[in-house]
Protein backbone atom coordinates (compact mmCIF):
# COMPACT_ATOMS: atom_id res chain seq x y z
CA UNK A 1 0.00 0.00 0.00
CA UNK A 2 1.07 3.61 -0.45
CA UNK A 3 1.98 5.73 2.55
CA UNK A 4 3.48 9.16 3.21
CA UNK A 5 6.52 8.81 5.43
CA UNK A 6 9.15 10.89 7.17
CA UNK A 7 12.14 8.62 6.57
CA UNK A 8 15.38 10.49 7.26
CA UNK A 9 16.42 13.26 9.64
CA UNK A 10 16.13 16.64 7.89
CA UNK A 11 14.35 14.90 5.01
CA UNK A 12 10.95 15.78 3.57
CA UNK A 13 7.85 13.63 3.14
CA UNK A 14 8.14 10.67 0.76
CA UNK A 15 5.44 8.56 -0.88
CA UNK A 16 6.47 4.91 -0.52
CA UNK A 17 5.05 1.40 -0.72
CA UNK A 18 4.76 -0.49 2.58
CA UNK A 19 3.00 -3.71 3.61
CA UNK A 20 -0.64 -3.63 4.69
CA UNK A 21 -0.62 -4.10 8.49
CA UNK A 22 -2.55 -6.90 10.16
CA UNK A 23 -4.55 -6.29 13.34
CA UNK A 24 -3.37 -8.04 16.47
CA UNK A 25 -5.31 -8.59 19.72
CA UNK A 26 -7.45 -5.57 20.52
CA UNK A 27 -6.47 -3.71 17.37
CA UNK A 28 -8.60 -2.30 14.54
CA UNK A 29 -7.59 -2.06 10.89
CA UNK A 30 -8.99 0.96 9.06
CA UNK A 31 -9.24 1.49 5.32
CA UNK A 32 -8.51 5.22 5.31
CA UNK A 33 -10.88 7.60 3.53
CA UNK A 34 -9.12 10.89 4.31
CA UNK A 35 -6.08 12.28 6.13
CA UNK A 36 -5.58 15.90 7.15
CA UNK A 37 -2.31 17.77 6.65
CA UNK A 38 -1.15 19.85 9.63
CA UNK A 39 1.62 22.33 10.35
CA UNK A 40 2.62 20.07 13.26
CA UNK A 41 3.87 17.58 10.66
CA UNK A 42 6.39 20.16 9.45
CA UNK A 43 7.54 20.68 13.03
CA UNK A 44 8.04 16.91 13.41
CA UNK A 45 10.04 16.72 10.19
CA UNK A 46 12.14 19.69 11.27
CA UNK A 47 13.50 17.98 14.39
CA UNK A 48 17.14 17.07 14.72
CA UNK A 49 18.33 13.54 15.50
CA UNK A 50 18.77 14.57 19.15
CA UNK A 51 15.22 15.90 19.33
CA UNK A 52 13.51 12.83 17.85
CA UNK A 53 11.89 10.54 20.42
CA UNK A 54 10.82 7.81 18.01
CA UNK A 55 12.42 5.70 15.30
CA UNK A 56 12.21 6.41 11.59
CA UNK A 57 10.58 5.83 9.17
CA UNK A 58 7.31 7.29 10.43
CA UNK A 59 4.02 7.29 8.52
CA UNK A 60 2.71 10.84 8.90
CA UNK A 61 -0.78 12.13 9.69
CA UNK A 62 -2.75 12.59 12.90
CA UNK A 63 -6.10 13.55 11.39
CA UNK A 64 -7.91 10.57 9.94
CA UNK A 65 -11.22 9.06 8.94
CA UNK A 66 -11.74 5.54 7.69
CA UNK A 67 -13.88 2.43 7.46
CA UNK A 68 -13.31 -0.56 9.72
CA UNK A 69 -11.72 -3.18 7.46
CA UNK A 70 -10.80 -5.78 10.06
CA UNK A 71 -10.42 -6.41 13.77
CA UNK A 72 -8.09 -8.41 15.95
CA UNK A 73 -9.11 -10.92 18.61
CA UNK A 74 -11.15 -9.45 21.43
CA UNK A 75 -12.56 -6.44 19.58
CA UNK A 76 -16.31 -6.09 19.96
CA UNK A 77 -16.90 -2.31 20.10
CA UNK A 78 -16.79 -1.76 16.32
CA UNK A 79 -17.89 -3.74 13.29
CA UNK A 80 -16.48 -4.10 9.79
CA UNK A 81 -17.86 -1.48 7.43
CA UNK A 82 -18.39 1.15 10.16
CA UNK A 83 -17.27 4.67 9.23
CA UNK A 84 -15.26 6.32 11.99
CA UNK A 85 -13.02 9.24 12.91
CA UNK A 86 -9.75 8.71 14.76
CA UNK A 87 -9.25 10.47 18.10
CA UNK A 88 -5.51 10.99 17.85
CA UNK A 89 -4.52 11.75 21.45
CA UNK A 90 -3.52 8.33 22.78
CA UNK A 91 -2.80 7.74 26.44
CA UNK A 92 -2.44 4.80 28.79
CA UNK A 93 -6.20 4.21 28.91
CA UNK A 94 -6.20 3.46 32.64
CA UNK A 95 -5.41 6.64 34.60
CA UNK A 96 -7.98 9.19 35.80
CA UNK A 97 -7.81 11.54 32.81
CA UNK A 98 -7.94 8.60 30.36
CA UNK A 99 -10.97 7.14 32.17
CA UNK A 100 -12.71 10.45 31.47
CA UNK A 101 -11.72 10.35 27.79
CA UNK A 102 -9.07 13.05 28.34
CA UNK A 103 -6.19 11.09 26.92
CA UNK A 104 -4.72 14.39 25.70
CA UNK A 105 -3.88 14.97 29.39
CA UNK A 106 -2.57 11.48 30.17
CA UNK A 107 0.41 11.91 32.55
CA UNK A 108 1.82 8.50 31.66
CA UNK A 109 1.92 8.75 27.85
CA UNK A 110 5.36 10.36 27.61
CA UNK A 111 7.16 8.41 30.35
CA UNK A 112 5.78 5.11 29.04
CA UNK A 113 6.57 5.89 25.41
CA UNK A 114 2.92 5.93 24.31
CA UNK A 115 2.87 7.79 21.01
CA UNK A 116 0.04 9.26 18.98
CA UNK A 117 -0.48 8.47 15.28
CA UNK A 118 1.71 10.54 13.00
CA UNK A 119 3.54 11.93 16.02
CA UNK A 120 5.58 8.82 16.74
CA UNK A 121 3.20 5.94 15.97
CA UNK A 122 2.22 5.06 12.37
CA UNK A 123 -0.24 7.68 11.19
CA UNK A 124 -3.20 8.24 8.94
CA UNK A 125 -1.51 9.00 5.60
CA UNK A 126 -1.75 5.52 4.15
CA UNK A 127 -4.25 3.26 2.49
CA UNK A 128 -4.65 1.36 5.77
CA UNK A 129 -3.93 2.17 9.41
CA UNK A 130 -3.78 0.16 12.62
CA UNK A 131 -5.54 1.65 15.64
CA UNK A 132 -4.38 0.22 18.96
CA UNK A 133 -7.79 0.24 20.61
CA UNK A 134 -11.39 0.76 19.50
CA UNK A 135 -11.77 3.43 22.20
CA UNK A 136 -9.82 5.76 19.87
CA UNK A 137 -12.62 5.65 17.29
CA UNK A 138 -15.70 7.89 17.16
CA UNK A 139 -18.60 7.08 14.78
CA UNK A 140 -19.02 9.47 11.85
CA UNK A 141 -22.74 8.72 11.75
CA UNK A 142 -23.38 10.09 8.29
CA UNK A 143 -20.77 12.87 8.18
CA UNK A 144 -18.81 13.29 4.96
CA UNK A 145 -15.41 11.79 5.91
CA UNK A 146 -13.47 14.24 3.75
CA UNK A 147 -15.22 17.30 5.17
CA UNK A 148 -15.11 15.91 8.70
CA UNK A 149 -11.54 14.62 8.90
CA UNK A 150 -10.00 17.91 9.99
CA UNK A 151 -12.50 18.27 12.80
CA UNK A 152 -10.36 15.68 14.59
CA UNK A 153 -7.65 18.32 15.18
CA UNK A 154 -8.37 21.60 13.40
CA UNK A 155 -11.83 21.47 14.98
CA UNK A 156 -11.09 19.65 18.23
CA UNK A 157 -8.10 21.75 19.33
CA UNK A 158 -9.84 25.17 19.17
CA UNK A 159 -13.04 23.64 20.58
CA UNK A 160 -11.13 22.32 23.60
CA UNK A 161 -9.57 25.76 24.14
CA UNK A 162 -12.79 27.72 23.69
CA UNK A 163 -14.91 25.38 25.80
CA UNK A 164 -12.69 26.03 28.82
CA UNK A 165 -13.20 29.79 28.38
CA UNK A 166 -16.96 29.80 27.89
CA UNK A 167 -17.91 31.04 31.40
CA UNK A 168 -16.06 34.28 30.72
CA UNK A 169 -17.18 34.73 27.12
CA UNK A 170 -20.29 36.72 27.95
CA UNK A 171 -22.37 38.53 25.32
CA UNK A 172 -20.56 41.55 23.98
CA UNK A 173 -17.11 40.46 25.09
CA UNK A 174 -14.32 40.73 22.53
CA UNK A 175 -12.24 37.75 21.44
CA UNK A 176 -9.15 38.15 19.27
CA UNK A 177 -8.13 35.29 16.97
CA UNK A 178 -4.54 35.52 15.72
CA UNK A 179 -3.82 33.37 12.66
CA UNK A 180 -6.63 32.33 10.34
CA UNK A 181 -5.23 29.05 9.06
CA UNK A 182 -6.56 25.53 9.46
CA UNK A 183 -7.40 25.95 13.15
CA UNK A 184 -8.08 29.68 13.26
CA UNK A 185 -10.84 29.71 10.67
CA UNK A 186 -12.62 26.94 12.59
CA UNK A 187 -12.16 28.82 15.87
CA UNK A 188 -14.02 31.81 14.42
CA UNK A 189 -16.96 29.59 13.50
CA UNK A 190 -16.96 27.95 16.94
CA UNK A 191 -16.98 31.34 18.66
CA UNK A 192 -19.91 32.47 16.53
CA UNK A 193 -21.80 29.22 17.18
CA UNK A 194 -21.15 29.02 20.93
CA UNK A 195 -21.04 32.65 22.07
CA UNK A 196 -22.41 36.12 21.45
CA UNK A 197 -18.92 37.65 21.52
CA UNK A 198 -17.43 40.05 19.02
CA UNK A 199 -14.67 38.31 17.07
CA UNK A 200 -11.66 40.22 15.77
CA UNK A 201 -9.43 38.19 13.45
CA UNK A 202 -5.82 39.08 12.65
CA UNK A 203 -3.52 37.68 9.98
CA UNK A 204 -0.67 38.87 7.79
CA UNK A 205 -2.21 37.26 4.69
CA UNK A 206 -4.87 39.14 2.74
CA UNK A 207 -6.34 35.85 1.50
CA UNK A 208 -6.66 34.52 5.05
CA UNK A 209 -8.21 37.77 6.23
CA UNK A 210 -10.80 37.31 3.47
CA UNK A 211 -11.41 33.79 4.75
CA UNK A 212 -11.88 35.14 8.28
CA UNK A 213 -14.59 37.49 7.04
CA UNK A 214 -16.25 34.67 5.10
CA UNK A 215 -16.52 32.43 8.18
CA UNK A 216 -17.95 35.10 10.45
CA UNK A 217 -15.34 37.41 11.98
CA UNK A 218 -16.91 40.76 12.84
CA UNK A 219 -13.69 42.69 12.22
CA UNK A 220 -10.59 41.66 10.27
CA UNK A 221 -7.20 43.34 10.73
CA UNK A 222 -3.65 42.99 9.48
CA UNK A 223 -1.61 41.54 12.33
CA UNK A 224 1.46 43.66 11.61
CA UNK A 225 2.43 47.03 13.09
CA UNK A 226 -0.62 48.93 14.26
CA UNK A 227 -2.65 45.85 15.20
CA UNK A 228 -2.36 46.49 18.94
CA UNK A 229 -3.55 50.07 18.59
CA UNK A 230 -6.44 49.01 16.34
CA UNK A 231 -7.65 46.39 18.82
CA UNK A 232 -7.39 48.87 21.69
CA UNK A 233 -9.39 51.44 19.71
CA UNK A 234 -12.08 48.87 18.94
CA UNK A 235 -12.36 47.99 22.64
CA UNK A 236 -12.39 51.55 24.04
CA UNK A 237 -8.83 51.07 25.20
CA UNK A 238 -9.62 48.01 27.33
CA UNK A 239 -8.33 45.16 25.17
CA UNK A 240 -9.76 41.70 24.50
CA UNK A 241 -11.46 39.42 27.04
CA UNK A 242 -9.79 36.43 25.37
CA UNK A 243 -7.00 35.97 22.86
CA UNK A 244 -6.47 32.77 20.86
CA UNK A 245 -3.06 32.63 19.17
CA UNK A 246 -2.93 29.96 16.48
CA UNK A 247 0.44 31.08 15.11
CA UNK A 248 2.57 30.89 18.22
CA UNK A 249 5.47 32.84 16.71
CA UNK A 250 7.44 35.32 18.80
CA UNK A 251 5.61 38.19 17.09
CA UNK A 252 2.13 36.71 17.48
CA UNK A 253 2.67 35.75 21.13
CA UNK A 254 3.88 39.27 21.90
CA UNK A 255 0.79 40.64 20.17
CA UNK A 256 -1.44 38.31 22.20
CA UNK A 257 -0.05 39.73 25.42
CA UNK A 258 -0.29 43.29 24.13
CA UNK A 259 -4.02 43.16 23.26
CA UNK A 260 -5.22 41.33 26.37
CA UNK A 261 -7.49 43.13 28.82
CA UNK A 262 -7.42 43.01 32.60
CA UNK A 263 -8.68 39.58 33.75
CA UNK A 264 -8.31 38.17 30.24
CA UNK A 265 -7.53 34.65 29.06
CA UNK A 266 -4.68 34.11 26.61
CA UNK A 267 -4.51 30.74 24.83
CA UNK A 268 -1.21 29.93 23.14
CA UNK A 269 -2.10 27.18 20.68
CA UNK A 270 0.28 27.61 17.75
CA UNK A 271 3.71 25.99 17.89
CA UNK A 272 5.76 28.67 16.15
CA UNK A 273 8.40 28.84 18.88
CA UNK A 274 7.20 31.98 20.68
CA UNK A 275 7.00 32.38 24.45
CA UNK A 276 5.21 34.90 26.66
CA UNK A 277 6.91 36.42 29.72
CA UNK A 278 4.59 35.98 32.70
CA UNK A 279 4.94 37.82 35.98
CA UNK A 280 3.70 40.80 37.94
CA UNK A 281 3.80 43.85 35.70
CA UNK A 282 4.46 41.79 32.57
CA UNK A 283 0.78 41.32 31.73
CA UNK A 284 -2.44 43.07 32.77
CA UNK A 285 -3.71 42.16 36.23
CA UNK A 286 -5.60 38.88 36.51
CA UNK A 287 -4.53 37.53 33.12
CA UNK A 288 -4.53 33.74 32.79
CA UNK A 289 -2.28 32.04 30.23
CA UNK A 290 -3.36 28.66 28.84
CA UNK A 291 -1.38 26.18 26.76
CA UNK A 292 -4.12 23.77 25.61
CA UNK A 293 -3.38 20.54 23.80
CA UNK A 294 -5.76 18.78 21.42
CA UNK A 295 -8.99 17.68 23.16
CA UNK A 296 -10.85 14.81 24.78
CA UNK A 297 -12.72 11.98 23.09
CA UNK A 298 -16.07 13.34 24.31
CA UNK A 299 -15.16 16.78 22.96
CA UNK A 300 -14.45 15.20 19.58
CA UNK A 301 -17.94 13.71 19.61
CA UNK A 302 -19.31 17.20 20.39
CA UNK A 303 -17.31 18.79 17.57
CA UNK A 304 -18.62 16.18 15.14
CA UNK A 305 -22.15 17.06 16.25
CA UNK A 306 -21.44 20.71 15.46
CA UNK A 307 -20.25 19.62 12.04
CA UNK A 308 -23.35 17.48 11.58
CA UNK A 309 -25.59 20.44 12.46
CA UNK A 310 -23.85 22.70 9.94
CA UNK A 311 -22.60 25.12 12.61
CA UNK A 312 -18.97 24.42 11.68
CA UNK A 313 -17.61 23.68 8.23
CA UNK A 314 -13.92 23.22 7.58
CA UNK A 315 -12.74 24.75 4.31
CA UNK A 316 -10.72 22.00 2.65
CA UNK A 317 -8.45 21.55 -0.35
CA UNK A 318 -8.27 17.91 -1.47
CA UNK A 319 -5.33 16.16 -3.10
CA UNK A 320 -4.36 12.58 -3.98
CA UNK A 321 -2.06 10.96 -1.44
CA UNK A 322 0.70 10.89 -4.06
CA UNK A 323 0.80 14.71 -4.11
CA UNK A 324 1.70 14.96 -0.41
CA UNK A 325 5.18 16.49 -0.98
CA UNK A 326 3.63 19.30 -3.05
CA UNK A 327 0.95 19.86 -0.41
CA UNK A 328 3.55 20.23 2.33
CA UNK A 329 5.34 22.80 0.19
CA UNK A 330 2.10 24.77 -0.08
CA UNK A 331 1.62 24.51 3.67
CA UNK A 332 5.18 25.66 4.35
CA UNK A 333 4.65 28.75 2.18
CA UNK A 334 1.29 29.56 3.78
CA UNK A 335 -0.62 28.89 0.56
CA UNK A 336 -3.25 26.50 1.93
CA UNK A 337 -6.64 28.11 2.39
CA UNK A 338 -8.24 26.35 5.33
CA UNK A 339 -7.07 22.74 5.61
CA UNK A 340 -5.42 20.40 3.10
CA UNK A 341 -6.76 16.84 2.98
CA UNK A 342 -5.15 13.83 1.30
CA UNK A 343 -7.28 11.11 -0.28
CA UNK A 344 -5.56 7.72 0.07
CA UNK A 345 -7.64 6.05 -2.60
CA UNK A 346 -7.29 8.82 -5.19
Amino acid sequence: MRAVQFRTVSGGPEVVDVPVPEPGPGQVLLAMTAAGVCHSDLVVMGRTAAELRFPLPLTLGHEGTGVVAGTGPGVTAVSEGEAVAVHGAWGCGRCGPCAQGRENHCPYAAPRGILSPGLGAPGTMAAYMLVDDARHLVPLAGLDPVRAVSLTDAGLTPYHAIKALLPGLTPGATVVVIGVGGLGHVAIQLLRALTACRVIALDVSEEKRELAAEVGAHTVLHSGPGAERAVRELTDGLGARAVLDFAGTPASVALAGAVAAVDADICLIGIGGGSLPVGFGRLPLGVRVHVPYWGSRSELAEVLELGRSGAVRVRVETYPLTEAPKVYERLHHGSVRGRAVLLPDA
